[in-house]
């Protein structure tokens, strides 16, 4: 059984990973106006979602744990949106999107759950 520590290792970096792919991806895409908008948006998010969870990771009490979980949800669901975005405006190929949002969807799900145990 994986302990709590391998688990966090694990999906600390997951999501900094899932960082890495929408920046590598998104920075392959031409200039557009609104375009670079979105695109500085879903960096911000991203990257945040990603460093939250590391200090959630690192988290001194269950309040403090519970206030960094809770930025990653809200950080994780800012990027979803912004990838629903990039999808209905056409602004990037939706097979490049649709493993982004898959893994995207997956992250706010298991931090979600989460979240709900913690405050149990």
């Amino acid at each position: 059984m994986m302990d709590s520590l391998d688990y966090n290792t694990i999906f600390a970096s997951k999501t900094k990973q899932l960082a890495v792919t929408i920046i590598k991806e998104l920075s392959k895409q031409p200039y557009n106006e609104a375009f670079s908008v979105i695109r500085k948006q879903i960096y911000r998010s991203s990257t945040s979602m990603a460093a939250n969870y590391r200090a959630m990771c690192r988290a001194r009490s269950k309040a403090e744990r519970f206030s960094k979980i809770s930025i990653v949800i809200e950080e994780t669901d800012e990027t979803l949106f912004w990838l629903e975005m990039l999808e209905e405006l056409e602004y990037v190929q939706k097979t490049i999107l649709t493993d982004i949002k898959t893994n995207t969807e997956e992250i706010l799900k298991v931090t979600s759950s989460y979240r709900k145990m913690l405050k149990e």
